[in-house]
């Protein structure tokens, strides 16, 4: 097990949770407990009724689970928000939180396969519950679907070319490492630019081995579910891809196309945003590397 020492600095921490709005005796939800770094300052700022659920479907968080009786963590996917909640008798809440993406200790971590730094077996999985791993999608995909994952999660260009070049050197033996990998894409990787590219190709297949997208969508519905009205969601996200999800849903209440319109032109929004856009100061991002591309995003249940 993994002690909270290895977990970095939660990012944006006090404008996020800043942004709950907490009530000393209110219910409140961190999806993506990890180290704890949100959730304790949030049971800071709660009375001794208020109550914390938190959720992380990596068995690693377990071990940084907090003492305090006012605190449950669930090892569970928060795609599932709803119906733990509910098997916790909560079916209402006035805040939650999520920080997404990968955290910088499973970055850390070099056996689990999400880092560029380190060769490690193609796994990428942040649940070990996962059937689906990264092995998979390299040897497995057919390729319209390769092209698919690198074209729409990685946003790259050329991914039939990737996609084919993977196919056929896969032909002579199973691509099995994350070195494997990079080297059969060796000629796509010039040195100017190979971290960028690489980072992209990572992602790709990370967000296809979690099915982050997906779950991005059912999470943010539920939410709107279970939030009373005047209930808070703070999101920080760490891509294009999820950024846009969360920006149209908060504005319009939908992920794609725009809202219905009534007769005379006037549709209803479930969120009012909060603020602007927040991003991380120089100094956080100098202290903490993984914040430079976090962006926060705040909201309340109208």
């Amino acid at each position: 097990m993994t002690t909270t020492m290895e977990y970095h600095n939660p990012v944006l921490l006090h404008p996020t949770v800043d942004g709950l709005n907490i009530k000393p005796d209110g219910i409140y939800v961190d999806v993506t407990f990890g180290g704890g770094g949100h959730s304790k300052e949030i049971l800071k700022r709660l009375g001794p009724n208020g109550k914390l659920f938190a959720f992380d479907q990596d068995e690693d968080a377990l071990a940084n689970a907090l003492p305090d009786e006012r605190f449950t963590l669930i090892n569970e996917n928060f795609r599932f928000i709803k119906r733990f909640l509910r098997f916790h008798g909560i079916k209402r809440v006035d805040g939650i939180l999520a920080d997404l993406g990968v955290s910088s200790h499973q970055f850390d971590v070099p056996e689990r396969g999400f880092s560029t730094r380190f060769d490690a077996d193609l796994d990428m999985r942040m649940s070990q519950k996962n059937d689906l791993n990264a092995y998979r999608v390299v040897n497995e995909y057919d390729d319209a679907n390769l092209r698919r994952v690198f074209l729409d999660y990685g946003e790259l260009k050329n991914a039939p070319v990737l996609s084919r070049t993977i196919i056929e050197a896969r032909e002579n033996h199973p691509i099995k490492t994350t070195d494997e990998l990079k080297d059969v894409l060796a000629k796509f990787l010039p040195e100017r630019v190979r971290n960028k590219i690489l980072a992209q190709i990572y992602q790709a297949i990370r967000i296809e081995v979690n099915q982050e997208m997906d779950v991005l969508k059912e999470f943010i519905e539920q939410s709107l579910e279970i939030l009373n009205p005047g209930g808070r969601f703070s999101v920080i996200s760490y891509h294009s891809l999820e950024d846009r999800l969360v920006k149209r849903f908060i504005k319009n209440g939908m992920f794609e196309g725009g809202p219905e319109r009534d007769f005379y032109g006037n549709f209803s929004v479930p969120f009012k945003t909060i603020g602007k856009l927040i991003v991380p100061d120089d100094a956080e991002i100098k202290m903490n590397n993984r914040a430079r591309s976090a962006k926060l995003r705040i909201a309340e249940k109208i």
